[in-house]
């Protein structure tokens, strides 16, 4: 990548696949942006790129790359495979391109112990909403996991799966909440009915930071 390609992608903007970054922030807050890039569709974060777009470039790459590997052997559980490239944006500055592929290995979990000053709260999996890395439903880690090791899924289309697709008719989306209360049912099931038929490929999964929702999986033609 040269400049002139390094000022195109910037001026894309941040989105659900590009996330601009001054330097390597918090190593746990870093670890966390790439996990969310590998469990989604993958991406690239740009390290030297202000949030407004301004490409300022890093004085040390080597400082900054060292950085990032820490954060990511302290934070992230599997591992998560990418590579960098840096381009030289003045004498003394570059950009680091941090290519982060979809990930075949998901879902990646971020790591907090509070050893290094992040908060002590276990390992949780994130995902990109458009400019937006957030923490991934418990629906959202269950089909990453079943991601790794499809097969054929089947299940029964009860009454409570009739009243699902009639309401989805008439709204178009829906929650595990709202399905458990549609159908008399506990959450629990409500969540593992809508990831069941999610696997069977008649749903399909809405990250959202509000709250998850589902919708029919195929697109409606009019007429």
């Amino acid at each position: 990548m040269n400049v002139d390609d390094l000022k195109r992608l910037v001026a894309l903007g941040e989105g659900t696949h590009l996330e601009f970054k001054h330097r390597i922030p918090r190593p746990d807050r870093m670890a966390k942006e790439v996990i969310a890039l590998a469990n989604t569709r993958g991406g690239r974060v740009l390290v030297g790129v202000d949030d407004d777009g301004s490409i300022v470039g890093v004085k040390d790459s080597h400082e900054e790359l060292f950085a990032l590997e820490r954060a990511l052997e302290t934070h992230c559980e599997p591992p998560v495979a990418l590579n960098v490239e840096g381009v030289r944006v003045s004498r003394k500055r570059e950009v680091l391109v941090i290519n982060v592929p979809r990930s075949a290995a998901k879902p990646h979990f971020l790591i907090r112990d509070g050893r290094d000053g992040s908060e002590a709260n276990g390992k949780k999996a994130y995902v990109r909403v458009r400019a937006e890395s957030v923490e991934a439903s418990r629906e959202a880690v269950k089909l990453m996991k079943a991601e790794r090791n499809p097969r054929d899924t089947r299940f029964t289309f009860g009454e409570a799966e009739q009243k699902l697709m009639a309401y989805l008719e008439r709204y178009e989306r829906i929650t595990v909440r709202e399905y458990a209360r549609l159908a008399g049912i506990p959450p629990k099931r409500a969540s593992h009915t809508l990831v069941l038929m999610t696997r069977a490929e008649v749903l399909r999964l809405h990250s959202d930071p509000q709250e998850d929702y589902f919708t029919v999986a195929y697109e409606r033609t009019n007429g």
